[in-house]
């Protein structure tokens, strides 16, 4: 039986600027977080809060990244699979086993992993890993903001919005755009 199982879960799949986030996260047997749920279930106060408490219970978590330039050479999927395993081993201890949000168990890991489909709703350590992506991802993203502020990335964090859109537009790509989510613009 495995000792310690992270759950693991990523940000930003769907924005067309950006990096893709993952976070892994191993929580104490019988932990509870008051409010623990899926990231996009809860407001961004809320995401905050829970974050500092998160780091506080876990036993590990690791966050990790795959950046513009890899979404765009190895697929989204791809790209999310490499943040994740960069994610995992941030862990600063060791993952036996791990249980992923999705349908499709992580790719190249040496470890056994089991998908949970809405495992960001239901598996404590997939909730905390939503979170720490989530609010990590957010976070790069204000960054992003001061270095392009005509993109707007504050308020939409990469998303397709209309204004985003229109920035884009307007000013056409910046470095963090992933070129090949923009064909129809």
């Amino acid at each position: 039986m495995a000792q310690f199982v992270c759950g693991v879960d990523e940000a930003g799949r769907g924005p067309l600027a950006g990096p893709v986030y993952a976070a892994a996260v191993i929580l104490p047997p019988d932990c509870e977080i008051p409010g623990l749920n899926d990231s996009k279930k809860l407001s961004e106060k809320k995401r905050e809060f829970l974050y500092d408490v998160i780091l506080e219970k876990a036993i590990a978590y690791g966050i990790g990244t795959a950046d513009e330039a890899e979404i765009e050479e190895q697929n989204i999927l791809n790209a999310a699979f490499l943040a994740m395993r960069r994610a995992i081993a941030a862990l600063q201890v060791s993952a036996d086993a791990c249980l992923v949000d999705g349908n499709l168990p992580i790719r190249g890991l040496e470890i056994p992993c089991e998908p949970v489909i809405g495992g960001d709703g239901k598996v404590p350590s997939i909730a905390a890993a939503s979170i720490l992506a989530k609010v990590s991802r957010d976070r790069y993203m204000l960054e992003l903001d001061r270095q392009y502020p005509q993109y707007g990335f504050s308020k939409h964090k990469g998303y397709g919005t209309a204004a985003h859109f229109a920035a884009i537009r307007e000013y056409g790509p910046c470095p963090a755009h992933r070129i090949s989510f923009m064909k129809n613009i």
